[in-house]
């Protein structure tokens, strides 16, 4: 059975309340009923999480947040719960962004927490990997792909691999205008899919659905989207915009 296709809107800091009804009325207006092939998500700021549950009631449109903590309360200023989140609308949420590795120390093993937390409350994680510029220089970026999905998908069973995305978005490129090339994207997708193989089996790894993430825009996603083991895109600023989401919404492979 083939994959269905998840692309994702990561929102990242902007978008204030009103601008965030503003640009989820105009996607519901633009994008067709829901397809049986693609699931679409949005990602806003926490701020505007209630007020996005509201505006996509009854759409299509899916709801995730950007970070989750693995606790289910307490005295972790600045973090927010999986129940939390839930009571906001939200049915997704992005772990290990490259900006949470890189800018704010998240390690591998915290990444998995936040899955294992999110898998739990009844949340899909979507676990983001990839390498930086330095590593594909020095043509590491499949030990450190290697490294990041195993510890990522440390002590999860079939069942919950099959629930959550994987995304591989190559540090380079991301907000930088550069994009790895389909070929690039794929030979990392196919070797994702080889480990997880090892990992869980051929059929669970089948299964799993691969996201690419690294500047992707109307003009990539098709020629992304064609490749056999890119399952969807994790997309950043282009997200923001509602005829450049609705495009790549709209892919043609």
């Amino acid at each position: 059975m083939p994959r269905r296709a998840v692309i994702a809107g990561n929102w990242k800091m902007h978008a204030t309340v009103a601008e965030t009804r503003a640009l989820l009325r105009g996607l519901r207006a633009r994008l067709a009923a829901e397809s049986p092939d693609r699931e679409i998500v949005v990602a806003p700021p926490y701020t505007a999480l209630a007020a996005a549950a509201e505006e996509l009631r009854g759409s299509a449109i899916d709801l995730a947040a950007q970070n989750v903590h693995w606790e289910s309360s307490g005295a972790f200023t600045g973090e927010i719960s999986a129940a939390m989140l839930l009571e906001a609308g939200c049915r997704w949420v992005i772990v290990g962004h490259s900006e949470r590795r890189q800018r704010f120390g998240e390690t591998d093993a915290n990444v998995n927490r936040r899955a294992r937390a999110a898998l739990a409350a009844g949340l899909r994680p979507i676990v983001c990997i990839g390498e930086t510029l330095g590593d594909r220089e020095a043509n590491r970026t499949i030990d450190v792909v290697r490294g990041q999905a195993r510890a990522a998908l440390l002590d999860l069973g079939a069942a919950d691999i099959e629930t959550l995305c994987i995304a591989y978005e190559p540090v380079w490129a991301i907000g930088t205008g550069r994009t790895a090339t389909p070929d690039q994207a794929e030979e990392v997708h196919a070797e994702v899919r080889r480990i997880v193989a090892e990992m869980a089996g051929a059929q669970t790894a089948n299964r799993l659905r691969i996201l690419y993430g690294g500047s992707v825009k109307p003009d990539n996603i098709d020629s992304l989207m064609a490749e056999p083991d890119i399952d969807g895109a994790l997309v950043g600023g282009a997200s923001l915009d509602v005829e450049s989401f609705a495009r790549i919404v709209e892919f043609q492979s």
